[in-house]
């Protein structure tokens, strides 16, 4: 399960923007240390520490049941913590949840969209719940539009809209209160790759006007692209912190040779391998050389009288930290 978008009657927020909230927090945006969430006896969150710093994109990366979910859930109060602490814009969101939710985005990673309402009610319709006054929130909704490039379908009915259109009016819709912190629960899952490069274009901008963004992906180019910091957690627990350049120069070399034998087991194929790079990794339907000069590498496999039916080079990526880390593909 998601984030959900909870509605709520809030204080106007100032002019502005309409991306950026007039208000300031100080210190760090998100703070939790030994932040745990249990759900009967399975434990979901294990105690992990977290800080998000203002205006960074900071990312949670993991596979399905990793815990990131229910992080985002804490986090965004719609989830109570079971166990350590967590501030939010510096406030506790067991005492203040509606005050910490007034001044968060959230775009979840279903559409909640209002099917039956045009692109423009659908924002302002949710902006009369933090209540912003019809002219505010008509000008509020022009802004939004033109930052997502949905103005000229400002009339259309959401059905009728791409499924690239709809995330980006849901992140438009996010946007609506000027939010201080926005809460992205994988946004561009399912979307073509031309409409998660619009997407990442509209998240970027957002990033230099100042917003401070939370967000959950699958993918690795995606955090790769858009996070300044990440955390990798596998299994409720974080294995792995830091920038996306820091965690592949800590945990791989510069370069990965690909080799793939057919459809056949590769695990008999490893062994032939040892030896020609730092590190070998064996997939169901490839074998991974990590190595600092991976043409190098093809050509020992060569040497070796190892013929694989393809084999490139590629740079070494955030999903090779995870499949060292872990022992598995971020997919799996």
């Amino acid at each position: 399960m998601g984030l959900q978008v909870v509605k709520f009657r809030a204080g106007a927020f100032g002019m502005g923007p309409p991306w950026i909230s007039v208000a300031g927090v100080a210190g760090s945006m998100v703070c939790a240390q030994g932040l745990r969430k249990g759900f009967g006896d399975v434990e979901a969150v294990k105690g992990i520490d977290v800080d998000v710093r203002r205006g960074e994109v900071f990312g949670f990366l993991g596979p399905n049941g990793a815990g990131k979910s229910s992080t985002m859930r804490m986090i965004a109060t719609t989830s109570p913590v079971s166990g350590g602490t967590l501030r939010v814009l510096d406030m506790d969101p067991a005492t203040h949840g509606p005050q910490i939710r007034a001044r968060l985005g959230v775009c979840p990673q279903d559409d909640t969209l209002d099917t039956e309402l045009s692109v423009r009610e659908n924002l302002t319709v949710y902006g009369r719940y933090f209540g912003l006054s019809r002219a505010r929130v008509r000008m509020r909704a022009d802004e939004l539009l033109d930052f997502v490039r949905l103005t000229d379908r400002a009339t259309s009915r959401v059905d009728q809209l791409s499924g690239g259109m709809r995330r980006r009016l849901t992140i438009a819709r996010s946007l609506v209160n000027a939010p201080d912190l926005l809460l992205l629960d994988e946004p561009t899952t399912g979307l073509d790759p031309q409409a998660r490069h619009t997407l990442w274009d509209q998240l970027y901008r957002l990033k230099h006007s100042g917003v401070t963004q939370i967000l959950t992906t699958h993918y690795m180019d995606e955090a790769e692209q858009l996070c300044d910091r990440l955390v990798v957690m596998d299994h409720g627990r974080i294995v792995a912190e830091g920038t996306p350049a820091e965690l592949i120069s800590r945990y791989c070399t510069r370069e990965v040779a690909e080799l793939r034998f057919g459809v056949v087991d590769h695990e008999p194929y490893a062994a032939g391998l040892q030896g020609i790079a730092g590190r070998v990794e064996v997939l169901p339907d490839r074998v991974l050389l990590y190595a600092d000069d991976g043409e190098a590498a093809l050509a020992a496999a060569h040497h070796r009288g190892l013929t694989p039916t393809s084999g490139l080079v590629r740079r070494a990526s955030l999903e090779d930290v995870f499949l060292h880390l872990t022992g598995r593909t971020l997919v799996d």
